[in-house]
Formats: structure tokens, C-alpha cells, sequence
């Protein structure tokens, strides 16, 4: 996780200069090249934990219709990658961090990727409801701020929705998984890769 001096980045309006790099991973089959900055959650690379939910969830099928949701969007690595995967379905890019959201619109402009939405928390219209969630979720916010988005937003999903999650099972992914079970969510250990857990929550 990036930590910045004084600051995270989850700050919304981070202070630290933004010293801008590119960002290069693959993703179903697709090569991509994301501007990343200081001041955004792992800036210097593409994320491990990012790389294993890319790498180990399912994407949507090219004729998916959505709508997505990357919570916690950072630079757009996972929405990007959702919005290029599916090109008529609407992925939502939400992000508290002012840096990270300007990112990830300038990475959908240099993919063409329209369908791209980034928004606050609070701009997202009330009345969508997600086909799924993914999420590498700011762990490190600590578990009260992280168990009250994932309240949030969990119950936003639409019927028969489909969050993915990645957590590191050092940071908390079996206990995170109990509490979700806990809150009532139907929760499955999807896949196990260094050291990540990727829990699917919900589903038909």
C-alpha cells in the first residue's frame, strides 16, 4: 500500500507532488499502458492484489450489459479493464481521491473507453444498482471505515449481483470474509494466490 508523508491515498485531496509514471500490466488478452501519479494507491506498479483479482476473477463477457462498479478505483487499473472487456456496459469508477479519479478519466480517454464513468461517492445516482462490484479494498483505512463502505455499497448490487474482492490474507481476508458471512452476505473463497484471497459475495 502507498503511503504518503503525513497522508494515504485515500486522502481526497492529496498534498504530495504528483509525479506522474506509466503503469504497464496485461488483462484478458489486452496490453495496457495507465498513467499513475503520486499521491494514488500503488502508483509505481500494478498492485499484486489488483493483478490476482484481474487474473483470477471472471471478466464480462464482451456483450455484458452491467453495470460495474470499481470501488476504490485508484488510477482505473480494474475499471479499465471492465470498460474495455465489456464496451456497451457502464463502469462507474469511484474513488474519494481527487488525483486517482482524474487518472482514471485520462486512462478511458487514452483507451477510447466511453463507457467509463469516474464519480465521488456521492455523485453515484441512488437508484443503480450494480450487475458487480469489484474491489481491492482499502484495507488499511482500518476495519471500521472499510465495514461501513462495504455496507454501503454491498447492498447496492442487483439482484443475483456479484461482488469480487481481493485481500491479502495477512491484512484480514479470512476475518473479513466471517464478518461479511456474519452480515448475512452468502460469501465463497474464489481463488487463493500469493498470499491474496479473491472472495466472490453474493451471486445467484
Amino acid at each position: 500500500m502507498l503511503g504518503v508523508t503525513g497522508e494515504h491515498y485515500f486522502t481526497a485531496q492529496p498534498s504530495v507532488g504528483g509525479r506522474r509514471r506509466d503503469v504497464e500490466f496485461s488483462a484478458g488478452g489486452r496490453e495496457y499502458t495507465l498513467a499513475a501519479a503520486a499521491g494514488v494507491f500503488s502508483a509505481d506498479r500494478l498492485d499484486p492484489g489488483t493483478a490476482v483479482l484481474l487474473r483470477k476473477a471472471p471478466l464480462p463477457a464482451a456483450g455484458a450489459a452491467g453495470p460495474y462498479l470499481d470501488l476504490g478505483c485508484g488510477y482505473g487499473p480494474i475499471a479499465c479493464v471492465l470498460a474495455m472487456s465489456a464496451p456497451h456496459a457502464t463502469v462507474y469508477a469511484v474513488d474519494v481521491n481527487e488525483r486517482a479519479r482524474a487518472l482514471a478519466a485520462e486512462n478511458a480517454a487514452r483507451l477510447g473507453a466511453g463507457n467509463l464513468r469516474t464519480a465521488a461517492p456521492e455523485e453515484v445516482p441512488d437508484d443503480v444498482r450494480f450487475a458487480e462490484i469489484w474491489s481491492n479494498p482499502p484495507i488499511r483505512v482500518g476495519k471500521a471505515e472499510l465495514h461501513a463502505m462495504l455496507d454501503r455499497w454491498l447492498p447496492r448490487l442487483a439482484p443475483g449481483g456479484v461482488a469480487w474482492l481481493v485481500v491479502a490474507r495477512h491484512l484480514g481476508g479470512d476475518s473479513l470474509q466471517r464478518w461479511l458471512e456474519e452480515r448475512g452476505h452468502r460469501v465463497g473463497r474464489h481463488a487463493s494466490q500469493k498470499g491474496y484471497r479473491i472472495l466472490k459475495v453474493g451471486g445467484a
